[in-house]
């Protein structure tokens, strides 16, 4: 098995009034280029690590700027198709203190919902690779992308390639008559890895867990006795006071052992986007890169806690960063 990580998913341009407005104040927004998977890759690249991104994007002069965006952070861009399909987009307002964000799709036309299974060549694009990260996100998508993704984790469980999945069930995605709960159970059924709390758990499983540590421990016995492939599960907790203000952590249920991190708060919250996706990011260069379990989480809960501080929706900080919160540097003194 090789030292690469895949990763499959959606490039989307995030669209955005500046300062905290909404859009009908303003007259210009800024973008960003990201997408739930591609944050992902994009952290993993920025900390040291070889990634391919699978994708597909428009054949235009926005999936230039994409590419070039991708690109220019080291991903390996080779199993990215071009289409004259329009480039996934979304709309954000930064919300602040009580008053929460808002965001809008335009997506379900896109390039990378009219992707095409059998235009992946998914057995180069897995050559080498040692981690597959996949999220719940894409099979909602299309049936097409469903079906791609499909190929995609049959092929890398046959190769044995460790399969990381954050289910991320978004119940408005799902337009094409599937039951995104039959379809994310039977995908996570490929996965061995699972990031995902209670309410994760619930949703795919139709259970009513609570959210407190006990019940985690149990939605997440349940979890791998209905899916036995999953064999680790790992949660990020937030507690938000109002959207300025976050708390998070990490905690997990590994080999019938229970273990979490320390909070840490952000008291100034820049950018919640992709927060979550750092903490995968994070999580999966613990696993290949750190001792245990225990110190990949420590790791993985701070990514996730700095990228609450970093504009746009990339995790884009180093690993030194991430250790010295690990550590408990938590000040954020000016560096010289």
């Amino acid at each position: 098995m090789g030292t690469k990580i895949l990763t499959f998913g959606e490039v989307l341009m995030r669209l955005s009034p500046s300062n905290y407005k909404t859009l009908q104040q303003s007259n210009e927004v800024e973008f960003y280029f990201g997408g739930t998977e591609l944050n992902v890759a994009t952290s993993l690249s920025t900390l040291g690590c070889e990634v391919k991104h699978v994708s597909n994007i428009s054949d235009d002069f926005i999936g230039d700027a994409a590419l070039s965006f991708i690109k220019s952070h080291g991903i390996d861009s080779s199993y990215i198709n071009r289409t004259e399909h329009p480039l996934g987009l979304y709309f954000l307002e930064v919300g602040s203190a009580v008053r929460p964000s808002r965001i809008s799709y335009n997506r379900l036309n896109g390039s990378f919902a009219n992707i095409n299974p059998t235009d992946i060549n998914w057995e180069k694009a897995l050559e080498d690779c040692s981690y597959f990260h996949w999220t719940g996100i894409t099979p909602g998508i299309s049936e097409n992308a469903y079906l791609a993704l499909k190929q995609g984790l049959k092929l890398a469980k046959e190769k044995e390639i460790n399969i990381i999945t954050d289910p991320a069930y978004r119940s408005n995605l799902w337009k094409y008559g599937k039951k995104g709960q039959e379809i994310l159970k039977e995908l996570i059924g490929y996965s061995n890895l699972f990031i995902g709390g209670v309410n994760e758990i619930n949703e795919i499983l139709e259970t009513n867990f609570n959210s407190d540590d006990d019940s985690f421990i149990e939605a997440s016995k349940t979890l791998i006795s209905t899916i036995p492939s999953i064999k680790k599960v790992f949660d990020k907790v937030r507690i938000g006071k109002n959207a300025s203000n976050q708390i998070t952590k990490g905690r997990a249920w590994v080999n019938d052992t229970y273990f979490e991190t320390s909070e840490i708060e952000i008291s100034q919250v820049v950018d919640r986007i992709g927060t979550g996706d750092a903490f995968a990011a994070g999580l999966i260069y613990g696993l290949i890169h750190l001792k245990n379990e225990e110190e990949a989480l420590n790791f993985a809960n701070a990514a996730c806690a700095l990228k609450h501080t970093i504009l746009g929706d990339v995790n884009l900080v180093s690993k030194e960063d991430i250790l010295e919160v690990v550590n408990g540097n938590l000040g954020g003194r000016i560096k010289r």
